[in-house]
């Protein structure tokens, strides 16, 4: 396995992690707005979603920059 492969599974695991985060970030706002959830626990899962953005971001960059 070549350092270019490896980057292209991490990067399509990490998308789908990103993709379950978000929805639950959505679901999470709806809570919030319907009085179910405290804005502690958006917060939080706001926090967890821009953590996986970001190693989203760079595995997608590292992975391009892969020759």
């Amino acid at each position: 396995m070549t350092l270019k492969s490896a980057a292209l599974f991490a990067l399509i695991g990490m998308t789908l992690l990103t993709v379950l985060l978000a929805v639950g970030f959505i679901r999470d706002v709806l809570s919030l707005a319907s009085g179910v959830i405290a804005a502690l626990a958006v917060l939080i899962s706001l926090i967890h979603l821009l953590a996986s953005l970001g190693v989203t971001v760079f595995l997608f960059v590292f992975h391009n920059a892969q020759s």
